[in-house]
């Protein structure tokens, strides 16, 4: 609780008063027994007391705190005083709080409200405001308060110089930061990075570049090589120059050899990011994430775990690395200890990208249980469902199979995007509910909503697996004739599905013969399967030509073409296709299915005797299929 001790021969004379603060002052309940405690001694009436406050209270990490230094300051006993309609001082310091904090826009209400009550605005105020446009992405905002600043007389003040190109860099009008840069008759290093830097972010790189070398020698520092290095990185192959750049680095900090390893990362070169890491003279918690990162995008995620166990710090970005190395490899049950490892820990907050990938997990694994458990934990804690926590939801609700609860969770959401849409109709399209998922799309199209591509192959899977002809034909219409937009090879591959799917084999060859774009392994295995369904090998025997031509990796696409022979007792064939996947190294992947009993997830596989209760299982599968 923060104290308030006052002189008493100074209270009953209000002549400076002195204030012993607490360290511990933290919540309301602390601030309204310190506004009693004013109140109760007349020292609210006191400016000297009330400015020590605000000035105290204005820069406290907690919101409490800081919304009792607003309200002290726009108290009519505080506000109204003579001093404060003249002196900046205080003003820039309430202004300050609001730039730097979560409502930078109430910044710019605080500026006008100098202007209006005849306060004088100096260049820290005009600094403060251009922070708080920058933040914003106001940039009109911005321009007024550059008028105005030219107006005041402060147009060659070399730091209101560098706010305003880094207001207009940030608002992404570049050109607008370089016009700026080009007027100014005096630059420093800060004007000279925020161009490289602002250039670099807009993928202007050849410009940062020819900025950069044109920049004097003298005033190149990390913040200037750094910035050319984060460039570089960006880029696909970017790697040799950027380590010819590292290389070349006068100095390097902590920021440098990060970026370098992310670099390496990046480029799939981990054994160069390994050697990298043991000769850094410093490493943080960052260089140990980029570390577990780059190993689990590459499959090592053995690898990526021991980086992860021998950190000697974890914060929640490196958690969500390895949670998201696990997801990625298959490993979810692992991925999901992770977050419950992160729930203990008292320092260690899961936030939205840690949730987000839990709920990947429980998808995937179909634990509608703990899915439930991580809704909980989503409304308890405050995270928003609007946005992609929401999407996550609906899709685990739906891969769970619990369509009904997808579906409330989808009505409860009131400020719906795209995404919301698709995850619902996709999830409805896994289930055969093709109807319904139709009925959502007509509807997205009757509110005249943004519709984007995933949308159109969302729906037209619904219509694929409900054998809706006429539905799908009216939704790859609409997408080209209404929204004008160019359908892709998954969009083709759908139609073509639907078309098979439904039986009409020669209509899906001819579609497939008039698509614009050549057809993927997925489209030739989608007319295959309808082939043998159809019984029509005269159909299919063409098809294996372009499938076995456009040397997929996919064993299944193989194995396809095997089972199609071998059903017209086609043995030569069948031998060729073998023989080929033998050439090609290409292993069949034994079929699976999961279900979930009292908690625990049972896996099976074709001809698996693993189970403990496989003679048990076996005996009842007969018993039903007598």
């Amino acid at each position: 609780m923060l104290l308030l001790v006052a002189n008493s021969s100074q209270a009953r004379s209000l002549t400076h008063p002195t204030l012993t603060f607490s360290q511990k002052c933290k919540t309301q309940v602390d601030i309204d027994q310190i506004h009693a405690r004013l109140i109760t001694t007349g020292l609210i009436k006191n400016p000297y007391l009330t400015t020590k406050l605000i000035m105290k209270f204005s820069s406290s990490p907690h919101t409490p705190i800081i919304e009792f230094a607003r309200f002290l300051f726009f108290s009519d006993n505080f506000f109204c005083s003579k001093r404060n309609q003249v002196d900046p001082f205080l003003w820039n310091v309430i202004m300050k709080s609001f730039s730097h904090g979560k409502d930078p826009y109430k910044a710019f209400e605080v500026f006008c409200l100098m202007l209006e009550n005849g306060v004088f605005v100096d260049e820290y105020s005009l600094s403060i405001v251009l922070k708080a446009c920058s933040r914003m992405g106001f940039v009109k905002c911005g321009m007024q308060v550059h008028g105005l600043l030219r107006k005041l007389g402060f147009g060659s003040d070399v730091f209101l110089q560098n706010c305003l190109i880094s207001m207009y860099v940030r608002c992404g009008c570049v050109d607008y930061g370089h016009q700026m840069f080009d007027r100014m008759l005096m630059r420093d290093c800060v004007s000279y990075n925020t161009m490289i830097d602002g250039y670099v972010k807009c993928g202007m790189l050849d410009v940062a570049c020819c900025l950069f070398d044109f920049m004097p020698a003298e005033m190149r520092n990390l913040v200037s090589w750094n910035a050319m290095l984060t460039g570089y990185v960006k880029l696909d192959k970017g790697f040799d120059i950027a380590w010819e750049l590292f290389d070349k680095m006068p100095k390097r900090d902590l920021v440098s050899w990060n970026l370098m390893l992310c670099c390496c990362v990046k480029s799939g070169n981990v054994e160069k990011a390994t050697a990298l890491f043991d000769v850094m003279p410093k490493k943080d918690v960052v260089s140990w994430a980029i570390m577990v990162d780059g190993y689990a995008k590459i499959g090592k995620i053995d690898v990526a775990r021991r980086f992860f166990d021998d950190m000697p710090e974890r914060d929640v970005i490196s958690c969500n690395a390895i949670m998201a190395g696990y997801v990625k490899n298959g490993h979810c049950l692992e991925a999901l200890k992770v977050f419950h490892d992160m729930l203990r820990e008292s320092s260690l907050a899961p936030d939205s990208t840690s949730l987000l990938i839990a709920l990947s997990a429980v998808a995937e694994l179909g634990y509608i249980d703990k899915g439930i458990a991580l809704h909980c934990y989503v409304e308890e804690h405050g995270f928003l469902v609007a946005g992609k926590l929401g999407v996550a939801l609906i899709d685990m609700y739906a891969k769970c199979g619990s369509v009904d609860s997808a579906m409330d969770l989808f009505n409860d959401i009131q400020e719906k995007t795209v995404d919301h849409w698709n995850a619902m109709i996709g999830g409805l399209a896994i289930h055969g509910f093709g109807d319904l998922a139709f009925q959502l799309f007509m509807e997205m199209e009757r509110l005249s909503l943004e519709i984007d591509d995933i949308t159109f192959i969302a729906v037209l899977n619904a219509c694929g697996h409900s054998g809706l002809v006429k539905e799908g034909m009216i939704c790859f219409e609409i997408m080209r004739r209404v929204h004008h937009m160019e359908p892709k090879l998954q969009h083709y591959g759908c139609m073509v599905d639907i078309l098979s799917r439904a039986g009409h084999v020669e209509e899906a060859i001819k579609f497939v013969g008039e698509m614009p774009v050549y057809p993927n392994d997925v489209v030739w295995r989608t007319l295959l399967s309808s082939c043998r369904n159809q019984e029509d090998i005269h159909i299919g025997d063409p098809m294996d030509k372009h499938l076995v031509g456009l040397n997929s990796h996919n064993s299944s696409s193989y194995v396809l073409l095997s089972n199609i022979y071998a059903q017209f007792g086609k043995w030569d064939y069948v031998r060729r296709v073998r023989t080929i996947m033998k050439e090609r190294d290409l292993k069949k992947i034994v079929g699976s299915s999961r279900i979930e009993l009292q908690g625990i997830i049972h896996e099976f596989s074709v001809g698996d005797k693993s189970h403990d209760q496989v003679e048990e299982i076996y005996s009842t599968l007969q018993m039903v299929c007598v």
